[in-house]
């Protein structure tokens, strides 16, 4: 099957619905303050129309679209959504209507059912009354001077099954004066050639009204299918950042936008803007409480990482062999990581990033390749453990200085008659330069013990340690056949406020792997803090 561009245009306007969609993901719940910030967040990279949410629907929303006036928005046009009249009421005196009046956003999207089983069976009413109800909210609309934008709710579905009434209720829309008619993969059970071939259909009926998309991701289809309704005549992208959304979520805007700009040549945002692509993803994410999958195209961390020998080798000779786009087009970058799967050339890469010159032939470097190896069959995991990495490379090179030296750590783990949870003690006994520090700290755990004794020995001489903070702890078993002998791994993420680092350790015994990966976060800090002291 042939796809070709059935509409002549530059630009592609894109519609955030992040902020109505995407709250109704399981588990998201943004407040008043978050929606404000993604707004002027969106606004600031070059966004549309943002969908503010359905005034009237909660206090919330209402209250959004007070607020949001206050916002020196540059360049977005704020939309406030909802849904035609009901059955049987005047559009004059149906209040979900004049809420969105109410609201005073430059645009307004109502939609409507498309699908005649929807109007039988969800309404209860008769597919002319439908009709009618589409036109007159529309035309009640438009008679306040807003732009409207009217989504056909399950067209792609209502399509296959009654082509006939589903255009019916876009002519419906058109009468009334909608400015865009945006068909609705509602249950995102649609395929890109169904999408492509009914969205051609629906710009050869309506060749002078401008069209969108929204589409949502339960068959994983929904950027594959904006794209194809792009092709098929429509100028109007629906989506959401990260993709979130009910269910499997909607079409996700991180990757619409750079394949519509980077692939297919069409006008979304300022080139400039798309390299913050990256930061609005994670910011985003952060305000969702939704981690940003590593694996994300474009925007997620491991979306430009090489890991195999053959990969790296042949990306650092000429990085198009084995990338599609340059990462820093989208704010991303290259990362070439360390593994038993990786080569001498992964390797080179990575000395370079820390400022290490080796020649690639060098004894030096081939010992460190076998070391890392070694350690990673043995369960390492350097790939989430950057900072374990670098320090295990610069004290390899003789880079790294001895901040302290271990002598003894103790944990006493108690529960008494009557005691709601074990207590835990840990002592630690450190040296520095002529000191001997013997400490001793409770936790609400073994390592959290043991996190603490460590600080209150070292912080008299190292006072940043006191700006660390642990944000992430995990353990996983390496060769789950040993059982209760088995090793453990052991990741810890920590942050000073500035950055983030990841340490590793591994053991047969989980207080001594923890031990392994806190020294390592500790000493990490203390290395960073030096040499941008030396920078200085």
């Amino acid at each position: 099957m042939a796809f070709e561009r059935v509409r002549d245009f530059k630009k592609v306007f894109i519609y955030d619905t992040t902020l109505r969609d995407g709250a109704q993901t399981e588990g998201v719940n943004f407040s008043l303050e978050d929606k404000l910030r993604i707004t002027e967040k969106l606004d600031d990279f070059g966004i549309d129309y943002i969908e503010g949410g359905w005034p009237g629907a909660n206090p919330k929303d209402t209250l959004y679209f007070k607020e949001v006036k206050k916002l020196p928005l540059r360049h977005a046009k704020i939309v406030a959504f909802g849904s035609t009249r009901r059955p049987n009421r005047r559009v004059e005196e149906d209040e979900f209507v004049l809420n969105l009046l109410r609201a005073e956003t430059p645009a307004i999207t109502i939609f409507g059912k498309s699908w005649d089983l929807h109007v039988t069976e969800a309404l209860k009413t008769t597919l002319d009354e439908n009709l009618r109800m589409v036109e007159e909210t529309c035309a009640f609309l438009k008679r306040h001077g807003v732009e409207v934008i009217f989504d056909a709710e399950h067209f792609f579905d209502g399509y296959k099954r009654n082509p006939e009434y589903a255009m019916k209720v876009l002519e419906a829309a058109v009468n009334g004066g909608a400015d865009w008619i945006v068909p609705c993969d509602t249950n995102g059970g649609s395929l890109p050639h169904e999408v492509y071939e009914i969205t051609k259909a629906v710009a050869e009926r309506f060749p002078n009204v401008r069209i969108g998309i929204h589409a949502h991701n339960d068959s994983d289809c929904a950027v594959a299918n904006s794209l194809m309704a792009v092709l098929g005549g429509a100028q109007q992208v629906h989506g959401t950042i990260n993709g979130i959304g009910e269910r499997t979520g909607n079409a996700n805007l991180c990757s619409v936008i750079p394949n519509l700009q980077l692939k297919m040549g069409y006008e979304v945002v300022p080139p400039e803007n798309l390299k913050k692509l990256r930061e609005l993803a994670q910011f985003v994410a952060e305000l969702a409480n939704i981690p940003l999958p590593k694996n994300m195209p474009y925007v997620g961390d491991s979306a430009f990482t090489h890991k195999a020998g053959v990969h790296a080798s042949a990306v650092l000779k000429n990085p198009e062999t084995y990338e599609h786009i340059n990462p820093e087009l989208v704010g991303n970058r290259r990362k070439i990581t360390v593994s038993d799967m990786a080569g001498r050339s992964n390797l080179v890469a990575k000395l370079k990033e820390y400022g290490i010159s080796v020649e690639p032939n060098s004894a030096d470097l081939r010992k460190l390749v076998e070391k890392i190896k070694e350690l990673e069959k043995e369960g390492y995991h350097f790939e989430a453990a950057e900072a374990s990495l670098e320090l295990l490379i610069k004290r390899h090179f003789g880079l790294v200085k001895d901040y302290f030296n271990f002598d003894a750590y103790r944990i006493l783990i108690a529960k008494r008659k009557g005691d709601k949870s074990p207590v835990s003690e840990a002592t630690v006994r450190v040296s520095l330069e002529n000191f001997e520090e013997h400490t001793a700290s409770l936790g609400n755990g073994p390592v959290n013990a043991l996190d603490g004794a460590l600080r209150k020995a070292l912080k008299e001489f190292y006072p940043s340690i006191g700006d660390i903070q642990l944000i992430d702890y995990k353990v996983r078993i390496v060769n789950e056949t040993a059982g209760t002998a088995a090793k453990v791994r052991v990741l810890i993420e920590f942050t000073d406020g500035k950055r983030k680092w990841a340490t590793v350790g591994v053991h047969e015994n989980i207080i001594e792997a923890s031990w392994k990966a806190l020294v390592d976060g500790i000493v990490y800090k203390l290395m960073k803090d030096e040499e941008e002291r030396f920078r200085i």
